[in-house]
């Protein structure tokens, strides 16, 4: 799980470590990956992962192959810029170019260094963590940013899993919702809520839906 030490990740890390998993926590920061992996206990396994790194993305795929020989679940949680300040028409394009990096090529690089250990697994999935601020159908203006990313990972998941389907590789986008984050700030549903949809998307059985976007695991439009 990117983006793993607060907020929805690590709720999510905690959620599944509660149900059996081994759950492998990732953050830029290693200090803030080891402090919530401890924290949240022995199921838990710390890595330092920047998801703008092709190194980091190399180097963390070749230990998890080494570790544990496959991977069942790749959670792309990591993501920035809700960039509330901005207008589409005066976006300062170089903060444009920044959020691209973490919320569209940092999963796009992490399923590419992860696809030969899903493909060894007997229950592979792909959950990318979007925002129906995503949504075309109801889209208006502003955070421009972060809706184009987070459009742009939309795009990617349908592609995946179009691509991925003889695989057996379930991808699907999920919205956790405005949840009361640091990124999100306060006012929203609590973050135990948004964790749920995201929960729900990893735990699905085989014959489970693929290339969807969800929330609380209903259909949300495009």
């Amino acid at each position: 799980m990117t983006g793993a030490n607060r907020g929805i990740g690590r709720d999510v890390c905690r959620r599944l470590a509660a149900l059996g998993h081994t759950v492998l926590l990732t953050a830029r920061s290693p200090e803030a990956a080891k402090t919530a992996a401890t924290e949240l206990g022995p199921n838990v396994h710390p890595l330092h992962l920047d998801v703008t790194s092709d190194d980091d993305a190399t180097r963390v795929a070749a230990e998890v192959a080494e570790r544990f020989g496959t991977l069942d679940v790749l959670v792309n949680n990591a993501a920035i810029t809700y960039d509330t300040w901005q207008r589409a028409a005066t976006a300062d394009l170089d903060i444009v170019r920044e959020a691209a990096e973490t919320n569209l090529y940092g999963p796009w690089r992490l399923v590419q260094a992860f696809l030969p250990l899903l493909r060894e697994s007997a229950h592979p999935r792909i959950v990318n963590v979007s925002s129906e601020a995503a949504s075309l159908t109801n889209m208006g203006g502003g955070t421009p940013a972060y809706n184009a990313s987070k459009v742009a990972l939309n795009a990617l998941t349908r592609m995946l899993a179009a691509e991925l389907r003889t695989d057996r590789i379930l991808v699907n986008a999920v919205c956790p919702g405005w949840v009361a984050t640091d990124m999100g700030g306060p006012g929203g549903r609590p973050v135990s809520e948004g964790a749920a949809s995201v929960v729900w998307a990893v735990t699905l059985p085989g014959d489970g839906p693929t290339g969807g976007f969800f929330r609380d695991g209903r259909p949300l439009p495009w």
